[in-house]
């Protein structure tokens, strides 16, 4: 073992509701029935992070991202006392990004600028699709038309930095539709762009009833075709599903990637972190049914289990988010924050450069054009089992 190094610190809040379930949708979210209990679910966020902070204590919060479900459900007053309860009990970074999750449907004209001033700096919008016939089979409540209102508000509210989600392989899409959708999004000159191809999740209603989706040839072509058009218009993709304009990535995600450590409070949050004196590091996971998290946080103690990572894992879980990234990893990186010796590797490397899936680089490795497509294949060689760990 190598020393551990407590790399940077990030926060997680969770809000769980939505105003119906979407089909394809394997997050921890739950359609809204009746008057969300705001003031309620602020209050056990803040009263967890309390319980959780002293796990990080010395340590500064560098970013914050409120996800969900739909964030932007709750009022801009609910986000501005979760942030400065926030503020209360852990020390967050004068230039922290604060990230919030909002879909286009639940847009009210002014809210953006209450969200601005609770101290939020950045938006993460569910676009997913610009055709009216795709967006109405993902089940989403929004229309392309609401997306043009709230990057309008976002604009008039003076936040500049937001991020659009797309989708692509959906329902009845063409390659023509696939790219009319880049087209869409690239109108509003968005800094960031997330790109995913729809999966069909087990526990999700697409699982269970498969809609007819594209064959796997054109869905390469999407994937291609969809890559090409992003590098053209000045977008570098940073990670698998994320493309950005330069020094508009996020943060908040590049932490995940890098293997670094996050507080995670709400109805179904993870968290991870780094006991680098004990040589420790735990995962925390929240109840989900937020019914179950609410009566967790009335009770006395840690809210949810934890977990300790053992040696034996570390290397795939380091490996499962560095390999993400287009830049790869340096040596140096993984033995800080995995507390292992890079020889504790050695093998699989050797293996993912015979088979082309990895490239070396200066004190380091990244991923090739081959290693990205078949990203689950090489992030698989540094499974327990196939290290002999």
């Amino acid at each position: 073992m190598t020393d551990l190094v407590a790399p940077e610190l990030a926060l997680y809040v969770h809000v769980p509701w939505c105003v119906q379930k979407c089909p394809y949708c394997d997050f921890n979210s739950h359609a809204r029935t009746g008057t969300l209990p705001e003031a309620e679910y602020v209050g056990a966020l803040l009263a967890d992070l309390a319980r959780d902070a002293p796990g990080a204590a010395g340590r500064v919060v560098q970013t914050v991202f409120i996800g969900g479900g739909t964030p932007s459900l709750f009022a801009a007053e609910s986000i501005a006392a979760l942030l400065a309860g926030v503020r209360e009990r852990v020390a967050l970074a004068p230039e922290a990004e604060v990230t919030l999750e909002a879909n286009p449907g639940t847009v009210e004209h002014g809210r953006f600028a209450g969200y601005r001033d609770a101290g939020v700096t950045r938006i993460s919008l569910g676009a997913q699709s610009f055709g009216a016939r795709q967006l109405a089979l993902l089940g989403r409540i929004h229309a392309a038309s609401d997306t043009a209102v709230a990057v309008g508000e976002l604009h008039a509210a003076g936040i500049e930095n937001f991020n659009l989600d797309l989708m692509y392989a959906l329902p009845e899409q063409t390659l023509e539709g696939a790219l009319a959708d880049l087209a869409g999004a690239a109108a509003f000159a968005p800094p960031h762009l997330s790109r995913y191809q729809l999966t069909l999740e087990p526990g999700t209603v697409f699982h269970a009833r498969p809609p007819a989706l594209p064959d796997e040839g054109l869905v390469d072509e999407m994937q291609e075709a969809g890559d090409a058009r992003l590098a053209a218009l000045g977008y570098r993709r940073y990670e698998v599903s994320a493309w950005a304009r330069p020094g508009s990535e996020c943060r908040h995600n590049l932490n995940y990637w890098r293997y670094g450590d996050y507080l995670g409070i709400g109805a179904g949050a993870h968290g991870k972190l780094t006991d680098a004196t004990a040589g420790r590091i735990v995962r925390t996971e929240k109840p989900k049914q937020p019914r179950t998290y609410l009566a967790a946080v009335r009770e006395a103690g840690a809210v949810g289990t934890r977990l300790e990572v053992t040696g034996r894992e570390r290397p795939f879980e380091f490996m499962l988010n560095a390999l993400r990234l287009d830049e790869g990893f340096r040596m140096a990186e993984y033995e800080a924050r995995t507390g292992l010796p890079g020889r504790s590797i050695h093998a699989a490397l050797a293996v993912a450069e015979r088979r082309g899936l990895l490239a070396q680089i200066p004190g380091g490795w990244r991923p090739t054009a081959l290693g990205t497509r078949f990203l689950n294949d090489l992030q698989a060689l540094f499974l327990p089992d196939a290290l002999g760990a």
